[in-house]
């Protein structure tokens, strides 16, 4: 630094020292060769920390969270075929991935065919391919948004089995980044032997193995060209040219393919001209990947079995024969637009037939699993086992008169009035005004322990109502709840599975379980849903059996049903219509009762299971009871109706009635 000729030691510039600027001052200019400099100059290095930090970031995360091997692994959600109780398949559900292949095993030309059609510079590269990015990039501006991937057959192998299958700008950095990866880890063959390993070939099928088996029978490693080609071919849109529905489109590519192979010198052009294309073998009867039984049982099977190649063969409970017959009764009800669902299961909860609807294919709703609709009359079993545990018997007295609680006032169908009648009356006759009257004796709260007891987990409101069926529960449920009547042990989980497990844990320890006091709760319960099926309500559904079992009709008659038993069997039969609406006359003692009767009729008849054993006064089929119950006509009718009842008798002997 010059010093002027006027400075002295203690002076700059003619100034005092002490009067100088403090170069450290906070507000001091800075020096104007740092202010001439441009601030862009200051941002690259936060731009190379920042992508130093993202590759960093990125590549823990593929060395903890994306293992090199996942490409060779099963598919977490397999293909699992449900076979019925006796082996036969009944549905196939989910995709098919099954062993990888070795690339050095296979023949070169099946290799050849998808590197020439999917990516010719593969044992050029280094995991992307700029020229084939460049053509992609042109596309998309001419398209306007990301029209082509320009993806390698290592970007594809990211993509599939690291990544979603968004077409994205930042899905495609990933996808770069971790084709860098596999390349840096993996040898050309490892990383096509994982792709041909896991890439989707339509139809359900992933993988090269599981391709040649399900389009052609054989062994990956015995594939012929025409074979080959036509596999490669799929990879671009396997769902558009699976040949077995698109062979004309799946043959036009595959000739795409084998052009391809002649342009790269993996074939010669004489080959080219002579090769005949492939067709697919014959496919066997495809199996349904839906049914109301599927979906129900499909994720307690898939629990039950870890993943796996191939398909996971899963043995149900299912009863083809059984199963065949609830079809044609459901077929064959009369029931106008309305709907109608059926499920039948062992007195143990296995589900052996189930129909949740006319047809599955016009609505795959489940009414026996997922409709929570009212029971009506049916939920008087657990009133009545409710009473008959508070030491009330068959023969017991209730009053059927009107009653009214809360404002509420509970109405007979039929509009009559009894008077004092036995437990056994009101309930084949299912009397509203008794049952309310029963259910407040004993206390809703026991009602409700009932209900709980046998295993009816929907929400039941503490009011009157409850005790005529007014909360929602479904049809598996319910019939669930008198599986435990029939085989006195409570609670029945209905179950599609031979061997499923119980509940455990918390849930196993916070539900109660036990068996019905024989005498006191069982034997009564039986004589009151025989009193019911075979000389009341339900007598449509009686059988030269003993039948137990009894209706239900929800309020304008929205809901019909007929829960019972006989034999081996426990069956719920549920009909209404989806928005709600009346079902008009139609209740629970007529169509469902008679849906229940007519298979019932026929299942016992093929059936081979022997039921529980029963107590000795239900050993035979005992005679009509009706002349027990009171007539609902007053006394002074009787001698007027003399000629009508003689009548009636003579219909009945002429019907073949005992």
């Amino acid at each position: 630094m010059r010093v002027a000729e006027r400075d002295t030691v203690w002076t700059r510039d003619g100034l005092p020292v002490e009067e100088l600027p403090d170069p450290f001052a906070p507000g001091t200019p800075a020096p104007a060769e740092e202010q001439e400099r441009p601030r862009h100059h200051r941002r690259w290095p936060l731009i190379l920390y920042s992508v130093s930090a993202l590759l960093v970031v990125t590549l823990l995360w593929l060395v903890i969270t994306a293992p090199l091997s996942r490409a060779l692994e099963p598919l977490q959600d397999p293909a699992l075929l449900l076979e019925s109780d006796d082996g036969r398949p009944i549905a196939l559900r989910g995709a098919i991935k099954e062993a990888p292949v070795d690339v050095t095993r296979l023949n070169p030309l099946t290799s050849a065919a998808f590197v020439a059609i999917e990516d010719r510079r593969f044992y050029r590269h280094w995991g992307i391919d700029p020229r084939g990015m460049a053509r992609a990039f042109v596309a998309d501006m001419r398209g306007g948004g990301v029209r082509q991937g320009g993806s390698t057959i290592t970007q594809q192998l990211a993509k599939t089995n690291f990544l979603s299958g968004d077409r994205t700008i930042k899905r495609k950095a990933q996808e770069v980044i971790i084709a860098f990866w596999l390349e840096a880890w993996l040898s050309k063959q490892e990383i096509l032997s994982r792709y041909l390993s896991s890439v989707y070939f339509g139809d359900g099928v992933y993988g090269l193995r599981a391709a040649a088996h399900h389009y052609f029978h054989r062994d990956p490693e015995r594939l012929n060209l025409a074979q080959s080609a036509m596999l490669a071919g799929m990879v671009q849109a396997p769902s558009r040219l699976a040949p077995t529905q698109h062979l004309a489109a799946a043959q036009k590519r595959s000739q795409l393919v084998l052009q391809a192979m002649s342009d790269t010198g993996a074939i010669s052009q004489r080959r080219l001209q002579a090769i005949s294309l492939a067709r697919p073998v014959a496919q066997e009867a495809k199996l349904p990947a839906g049914t109301y039984f599927a979906d129900w049982v499909a994720p307690s099977a898939a629990k039950a079995f870890e993943s796996d190649f191939g398909r996971v063969q899963v043995r149900t409970t299912l009863d083809r024969g059984l199963q065949r017959l609830a079809e044609r009764s459901v077929a064959h009800a009369t029931i106008g637009d309305a709907q109608t669902a059926l499920v039948a299961m062992r007195p143990d909860g296995r589900v052996v037939a189930m129909v949740g609807g006319k047809a599955y294919a016009d609505s795959p709703f489940n009414r026996v699993t997922q409709a929570r609709r009212q029971p009506g009359s049916a939920f008087k079993l657990f009133v009545y086992l409710a009473a008959l545990r508070a030491g009330w018997t068959p023969d017991s007295m209730i009053e059927d008169s009107p009653v009214t609680i809360g404002g509420w006032t509970p109405v007979n169908s039929d509009r009559v009035y009894r008077g004092r009648i036995t437990l056994r009356e009101a309930f084949a006759r299912s009397s509203n005004a008794a049952t309310v009257r029963l259910s407040q004796q004993v206390g809703r709260s026991n009602v409700i322990r009932a209900a709980r007891d046998l295993g009816i987990t929907t929400p039941l409101p503490d009011k009157p109502s409850l005790a005529l069926g007014s909360a929602g529960v479904s049809l598996l449920e319910l019939t669930s709840a008198y599986a435990a009547i029939a085989g006195g042990h409570y609670p029945i989980t209905a179950r599609g599975l031979p061997d499923e497990q119980p509940i455990g844990g918390l849930a196993a320890f916070f539900r109660s379980a036990g068996t019905l006091d024989r005498q006191r709760d069982w034997a009564p319960m039986l004589d009151l849903l025989y009193a019911a099926a075979n000389n009341g309500t339900g007598r449509r559904a009686a059988l030269p059996v003993p039948t137990f079992g009894k209706t239900g009709t929800s309020q304008e008659n929205r809901d019909a049903l007929f829960v019972g038993f006989a034999g081996d069997l426990v069956v719920g039969v549920w009909v209404g219509r989806d928005d709600n609406r009346s079902l008009g006359k139609v209740s629970g003692g007529t169509v469902p009762a008679e849906i229940w009767h007519n298979f019932m009729m026929s299942a016992l008849a093929i059936d081979r299971e022997r039921g529980p054993p029963l107590p000795t006064q239900f050993g035979r089929r005992a005679p009509d009871r009706s002349s027990e119950l009171k007539s609902p006509l007053p006394p002074e009718w009787s001698d007027a109706t003399k000629p009508l009842q003689t009548l009636a008798r003579q219909l009945e002997r002429l019907a073949g009635r005992p």
